[in-house]
């Protein structure tokens, strides 16, 4: 059984987040599945049923060390590049996968007939409940000053829910660390957010225009080095709360600092009468495949 290795949201190998890609894994179980993607490690592990598409997509599960999730953004833009490039084989417009949240779609942009950028349409934003700014400085050893409190702390969700943090500077961002006991306390209130995600509008790097970390023990996950469903949600919630003053965003989001995989996910979102539309891209590197035995 043919597996691949690729680094996404970046432009590079050796950065951004890494993924493993299972490919004709119908005749898996799932608790086989699951075992693979422990003994992966990753974030992610993605299955691609098999080289057939169905409805015009193709069929993909994706598994975190601890669980199957129904939706994740870089496994789905990993899945859809190695898709492309390994059982398409020629440039094409758009890719769309079939996961537990329904169908993906995911674009591709060419430079050399190699992709150069993929971006996928996320579902709309739904938004949750909120939490107050002590429950998440406990939750994160932040002090309360450390959050901006002209945004709210909130549950949103394109497909996977996340709560999401806005912080006041790149310091409180660094210093992010995570009180199991408070995060344990805070999955059970929560209604159904599993990870916290952070952000702030410092950045390391002067063209990014925010930078933002991950958390999720739940999902065996201590930290992870680009989240595009996060990221997804956040597109959304900027939107929605104006935080750049305007119904639209176009922006770069740096994140992976901190634990050496740095990352660059692009963002774009519009706010409708009835909905946002999120769209969350970013670049592929393939940089290992093999077989399973």
């Amino acid at each position: 059984m043919q597996f691949y290795i690729v680094d996404v949201f970046t432009e590079k190998k050796y950065a951004g987040n890494q993924l493993a890609v299972i490919r004709e894994a119908a005749s898996l179980t799932t608790e086989t599945m699951q075992a693979i993607a422990l003994e992966m490690n990753y974030s992610e592990t993605t299955f691609i049923l098999g080289d057939a598409s169905r409805d015009g997509g193709y069929d993909v599960r994706i598994f975190t060390p601890a669980e199957e999730i129904p939706f994740a953004g870089h496994p789905t833009l990993g899945t859809a590049f190695i898709i492309q490039q390994k059982i398409i084989q020629s440039p094409i417009e758009k890719v769309i996968l079939n996961l537990k949240v329904g169908q993906i779609p995911v674009t591709f942009s060419y430079q050399d007939q190699q992709p150069s950028e993929l971006w996928m349409h996320q579902r709309p934003p739904d938004f949750g409940e909120t939490f107050t700014p002590d429950t998440l400085a406990a939750v994160l050893n932040l002090n309360i000053e450390d959050i901006d409190p002209r945004f709210p702390i909130q549950d949103v969700s394109t497909g996977l829910p996340f709560i999401i943090v806005p912080l006041q500077s790149l310091s409180a961002t660094k210093r992010c660390r995570v009180n199991l006991d408070r995060f344990e306390q805070l999955i059970k209130t929560s209604q159904r957010a599993r990870a916290v995600f952070v952000f702030c509008a410092e950045t390391y790097q002067t063209e990014n225009r925010l930078n933002a970390r991950m958390f999720s023990p739940y999902y065996s996950v201590a930290e992870d080095p680009a989240t595009g469903s996060a990221n997804g949600c956040l597109a959304g919630y900027l939107v929605k709360h104006r935080y750049f003053g305007s119904d639209d965003i176009d922006v770069r989001v740096e994140q992976g600092y901190e634990i050496r995989r740095p990352s660059l996910l692009k963002l774009k979102a519009q706010a409708h009468d009835d909905h946002i539309d999120v769209f969350v891209g970013g670049g592929v590197v393939l940089t290992a495949e093999g077989q399973l035995v």
